[in-house]
């Protein structure tokens, strides 16, 4: 099974539960399981966190992210399937939606095609929370991907 990271995974990890400064295992664990195989991140999505905010309590973050040897470990080393991202948007949002509504749906199309390519070998990680009654850009990734039936999908809250 590949576990696909979305970006606020790494996001909340960092400001909630494990700092980079406090907890180093977690970190070099990501790597870890990054190099052998099990866990990646999609380049739209690692890009989320690698452009982050000038935030100062981020700069942990965006510099451990930047480092050689995460990102080689970490990013999926593949092109996402124009197609998939096409229906996942049509079908999981809306097929209509507004320049406005799809920034505000930010990339989570590009991490859902990533599974989608795969769905029996692949899982989404992420911290959002389904939530049945949004619609079109409101949905979340959960929702979303129950409604293309992928195999699983792992919020972690």
């Amino acid at each position: 099974m590949l576990y696909l990271l979305d970006a606020n995974v790494l996001i909340t990890a960092h400001n909630s539960y494990y700092p980079i400064d406090t907890v180093p295992e977690f970190w070099t664990w990501l790597v870890h399981k990054g190099q052998a195989g099990d866990l990646k991140i999609p380049l739209e999505n690692y890009e989320e966190v690698k452009d982050g905010s000038t935030d100062e309590e981020q700069d942990l973050l965006f510099a451990w992210v930047k480092r050689e040897d995460v990102t080689e470990a970490i990013l999926l080393d593949e092109a996402v399937e124009p197609n998939l991202v096409a229906d996942v948007i049509n079908n999981g949002y809306a097929p209509d939606l507004t320049d406005d509504e799809t920034l505000q749906i930010g990339r989570d199309p590009f991490l859902i095609a990533y599974a989608l390519a795969s769905p029996v070998n692949r899982c989404v990680v992420t911290t959002e929370v389904s939530a049945p009654s949004k619609q079109r850009q409101n949905r979340r990734i959960p929702m979303c991907v129950q409604l293309w039936a992928c195999r699983a999908v792992i919020p972690l809250r």
